[in-house]
């Protein structure tokens, strides 16, 4: 029986929609700005192609999600009823170039239309899993290839005549800001492990507020938490990095830990959560890097290192956690009330590491000291005025006694506020 709702709905990601339900298929109308600011001239060129070869193709996925919440999404993929030999076939024919094939295997093929690329997936069924990879069958069935995703708001699709179908309540879930696994959770995770982690990240993204867990699906994640141990470091870090930059993540790594996950992804057994609390307060508003965050666990340079084995992170990352780990003290110790920042200066003046000034800003968003990070984004590092050139005009001629006499020149300018000029400095050497 098919049941008809009209209603008015706030501006927004909900506004201009006409909704209709039969079963459990959920349909409705979209037409937001931020969609119609998807039909670019290639994206045009392409809807016209399918519909001429009679296939179907939408939108899939997490664009889906976006656009249902007013937010035009950076990337857009696509699903259709044609195969990948179809979709080369019917591009060989228009003339359209196809690149990165790399995904043809699991049906995707990469377009490029008036200078833009379109990933377009033909719809699958997932015949064997092994908890990292699938062996796919491609089908026409658009539930079924719902079916396989991981969460109900990534599991719609959208026409490009504004119809939503959503075969899961993930519309309802999205109004409702619910996050649930499709189907069974114990399932879903055990297709792919990494789906434990992403549960966290799009709870950290969607959700108001902590603690809104369904028990069944904690239970499902606790049993299953051992599986991550056979995910590449590489997917895990991927997902935990926006886990540690989205909401709620000092309860999502504290569930992390209460679960029994922390071991299976890198994090160390035992970790400085009182010391986690504290920093996940302080660099609450100043965008911190994920390893910033992440840094306040470690209790030891060791557990960076053992991170860095088990997620293969940049090395920029690593050298961050290990300035943290190893300064988050040390430059505290060493601060002059009268000068607080001072300590800072002088280890940018010692620093000639190019990353050097955005490692002692994550420091100071560590440490809750925003407005010494305010003053320090206001200061330019001074060039230090005497070079090797100027020793040997005033008679040094020694290499070794040339660094030595720089470096104490160095230290008497820090000690200035590097205020003392060249020639100043010069006259001290004299005076030695």
């Amino acid at each position: 029986m098919l049941r008809c709702l009209r209603r008015s709905w706030p501006s927004g990601g909900w506004a201009g929609l006409r909704l209709l339900e039969r079963r459990h298929l959920f349909t409705m109308k979209l037409q937001s700005p931020e969609f119609q600011s998807l039909f670019t001239e290639g994206l045009k060129g392409l809807t016209e192609l399918f519909v001429k070869e009679n296939h179907e193709l939408r939108i899939a996925g997490g664009a889906v999600r976006d656009l249902l919440n007013g937010v035009k999404p950076q990337d857009v993929d696509f699903a259709t009823t044609a195969t990948p030999e179809q979709m080369k076939g019917l591009f060989q024919a228009a003339g359209i170039r196809m690149v990165n094939n790399k995904g043809e295997k699991h049906g995707t093929i990469t377009a490029r239309l008036h200078n833009e690329n379109f990933e377009i997936t033909t719809l699958r069924i997932d015949v064997v899993t092994d908890g990292r990879h699938a062996e796919v069958e491609f089908t026409t069935d658009w539930q079924k290839d719902a079916e396989r995703r991981d969460l109900t708001i990534n599991s719609m699709f959208l026409g490009f005549d504004g119809t939503l179908y959503d075969y899961f309540n993930g519309y309802e879930d999205l109004k409702n800001k619910k996050v649930r696994f499709v189907g069974h959770a114990k399932k879903r995770i055990q297709e792919d492990y990494l789906r434990i982690l992403r549960y966290f990240r799009f709870y950290g993204r969607i959700v108001d507020t902590p603690g809104a867990h369904d028990p069944e699906t904690l239970e499902a994640i606790a049993e299953n938490a051992k599986g991550l141990a056979g995910v590449s470091g590489e997917r895990i870090w991927v997902e935990l990095k926006k886990v540690l930059v989205g909401n709620h993540v000092n309860h999502l790594i504290h569930l992390i830990y209460d679960l029994d996950v922390a071991p299976y992804i890198g994090l160390p057994a035992s970790a400085s959560l009182g010391e986690f609390d504290k920093v996940s307060k302080n660099v609450e508003g100043f965008s911190p890097k994920p390893m910033t965050l992440l840094a306040s666990l470690f209790k030891a340079q060791d557990d960076v290192t053992k991170l860095d084995l088990r997620l293969k992170i940049s090395k920029e990352e690593k050298n961050l956690g290990l300035f943290i780990v190893k300064y988050r003290k040390d430059l505290v110790k060493a601060t002059d009330s009268s000068e607080p920042l001072k300590p800072y200066q002088d280890f940018l003046i010692d620093c000639r590491e190019p990353d050097a000034a955005t490692r002692v800003s994550e420091l100071l968003k560590y440490q809750g000291q925003h407005a010494l990070l305010r003053e320090l984004q206001r200061w330019s590092v001074p060039p230090f005025p005497v070079s090797g050139h100027d020793l040997r005009r005033a008679g040094v001629s020694s290499g070794k006694e040339i660094g030595a006499l720089l470096q104490q020149l160095r230290d008497q300018w820090k000690k200035s506020g590097y205020r003392m000029e060249k020639e100043e400095l010069l006259s001290f050497i004299k005076k030695t």
